[in-house]
């Protein structure tokens, strides 16, 4: 469907990439962070036994210049990649990003450099300086925690070594992966005539309504996939190599150890939330199974899991959509709702689907005028409606930390909490979807999208990190093959999809074209999708259970993720994380949501 929707407007932020204004702010980053390299080299002489009057001092400047400089590139980063991702053939954006890129490298290696030297300091000292001067006391976690990963840096040589060899190194493995898998095209019939599709456009096709289609595109896909996996097995096995000789450097316990640091949570946590996620598996199971049914068939295919289901012909214009978010969002806030008008009113959204724009849909905030910008392709579906939703929550957060006064290093967020607030949003059209509707073909429509999200986030998570847990304890002893790869995944899927599925048709090539798997700086970019969807699902059934008085501590929550570990947080609405209860009690919420659909 092509549907009118709004382009965005960020000419408040600089006029243009050409503009003087953009410029100067160019040359003003580059400046700071030539003033921040002379200052660390100063400071960098106060060691624990400083006066802690002075040395506090010295670590609200460092603070406050970091600060500044955040605020720097948290303007100009998303200024250019707002001409990126909608215009791919823009030259002119793309060297701008490479250079800032370049840039920011000398960024990393002063922000380790600051990260060792406190780690010198220790907690002890640290703590008693930051009482004697303000700005150093508000980031004092964020102190903390510096010093707590300061275990884990190489020498400032060899850390300064590895963030310019990764570009090199496991940056390079990754864009290639992504080169490759974005050039990749295939002939493929459809609608009656041969097309040339980009593999994204193919893998699509998974949620075709005919189901001849969707298998065609399967086997289409496979067949490319065959022909190009020894190429992305050298990506895959370059980034994991680069990631585990840093870690054991760094004297990381094992692969998963930075992860669970970088995501504020514990191993108890993890461990009672995978125990949770794996006592769901039957549940998810019976959804599989009915959904063959409805399709009449015994078992699922790969190519049946996100097969359309149920019926719905409304197709909702901007105007429409705009209000129907709103107008929900206002029930559960009014300053939510008034939040989300401001956003449709002031172009904060670029919905218009172009030739050249990226697919899919993010948020990003824009630290300069303290404003979020989202980009989605509109098309009138309740999916996107959704998927709005959803990205206005990713703003809402942005918003309630600026409101608080929150600065960059305050706002730094794990992933864990991030989906928060998006997921809630979410949450609260789709329920006011299927309250609103009783026709029983759009009801079913509505729930298979809420099912079809949930399973992919529990259960195929699940099998993506079963997947890159083997993969790293294999590639720590030698390369591995395509083919074995391929072994782990397709095991990987048997374990967690089971039954639900069609053994014989499962997809052994997901880890090519996925990027999670091939980031050298963030490894294991799965589990902490399953802690958002659990976490604010547990958190809409408080709501429900408090109503209005759960709002302003909610709101205190999305401006604090980014200032304590995510159990203390979850401790002030009464959640204990580790421990599979909560989780288990999400899963039910959802597991309703499993009845309901079977009931169709």
């Amino acid at each position: 469907m092509t549907v009118s929707a709004p382009r965005w407007d960020l000419t408040n932020v600089y006029p243009s990439l050409d503009s003087k204004q953009y410029k100067n702010a160019v040359k003003k980053y580059q400046a700071s962070l030539d003033e921040l390299e002379a200052f660390l080299k100063k400071a960098g002489k106060a060691n624990a036994q400083t006066e802690p009057k002075k040395l506090g001092k010295l670590l609200g400047e460092a603070v406050d210049r970091f600060n500044a400089l955040l605020e720097l590139s948290g303007t100009i980063s998303p200024y250019i990649y707002s001409f990126v991702s909608t215009d791919s053939r823009n030259k002119d954006a793309m060297r701008a990003l490479s250079e800032f890129e370049q840039m920011s490298v000398k960024r990393d290696i002063l922000n380790t450099k600051f990260q060792a030297w406190v780690g010198k300091l220790g907690k002890a000292a640290v703590k008693k300086a930051a009482k004697t001067n303000a700005s150093a006391k508000a980031h004092e976690f964020a102190l903390l925690e510096s010093v707590e990963q300061s275990k884990y840096l190489m020498s400032e040589a060899e850390e300064a070594l590895a963030a310019e060899l990764t570009l090199s190194g496991g940056n390079a493995f990754g864009k290639l992966q992504g080169t490759v898998t974005s050039q990749m095209t295939v002939d493929f019939e459809l609608d009656g005539k041969v097309q040339k599709m980009p593999m994204p456009a193919l893998i699509n096709l998974r949620s075709h309504p005919d189901e001849s289609t969707r298998r065609r595109a399967y086997e289409a896909e496979n067949k490319a996939w065959e022909e190009a996996k020894e190429v992305l097995a050298a990506c895959m096995n370059g980034v994991k190599g680069e990631t585990l000789t840093l870690d054991r450097k760094r004297g990381r316990e094992d692969a998963i150890h930075a992860s669970l640091d970088f995501a504020r949570i514990d191993r108890a946590t993890l461990e009672a939330m995978l125990g949770a996620m794996r006592d769901s598996f039957p549940m998810f199971r019976r959804y599989f199974k009915h959904k063959a049914k409805l399709l009449g068939k015994e078992k699922l295919a790969w190519w049946d899991i996100f097969a359309p289901m149920g019926k719905t012909d409304k197709v909702y214009s901007w105007d429409e959509a705009r209000d129907f978010i709103v107008a929900n969002f206002n029930k559960f806030s009014p300053e939510l709702g008034a939040f989300a008008q401001r956003a449709f009113d002031n172009r904060w959204i670029d919905g218009e689907q172009r030739e050249g724009k990226r697919g899919g849909a993010f948020c990003m905030g824009v630290e300069g005028v303290k404003e979020s910008r989202i980009l989605s392709n509109f098309d009138g579906s309740f999916d996107q409606v959704s998927t709005l939703a959803h990205e206005l929550g990713h703003a809402f957060h942005n918003e309630c930390a600026w409101q608080a006064g929150k600065t960059p290093i305050q706002q730094n967020t794990p992933m864990t909490l991030a989906e928060t607030a998006s997921i809630m949003c979410e949450t609260i059209v789709t329920e006011a979807a299927l309250n609103q509707t009783s026709d029983s073909q759009e009801m079913l429509a509505i729930l298979e999208a809420q099912m079809n999200n949930a399973s992919q986030v529990v259960v195929d998570i699940y099998s993506r990190y079963l997947f890159e847990k083997e993969v790293f304890e294999r590639r720590a002893k030698s390369e591995l093959s395509a083919d074995e790869l391929c072994d782990i995944m397709e095991r990987a899927q048997k374990a967690t999809y089971g039954d639900g599925l069609d053994e014989n048709y499962l997809q052994k090539f997901m880890w090519t074209w996925k990027p999670h798997y091939y980031s050298s700086g963030f490894s294991f970019y799965n589990y902490p999708y399953a802690f958002g969807l659990l976490f604010a699902t547990g958190l809409y059934a408080i709501y429900q259970k408090r109503g209005e008085e759960f709002v302003p501590a909610y709101k205190e929550l999305l401006a604090t993720t980014g200032e304590a570990r995510a159990a203390d947080l979850a401790d002030k609405f009464g959640i204990n994380i580790r421990t599979k209860k909560f989780w288990a009690d999400s899963l039910a919420i959802i597991g309703k949501r499993v009845d309901r659909y079977c009931q169709l």
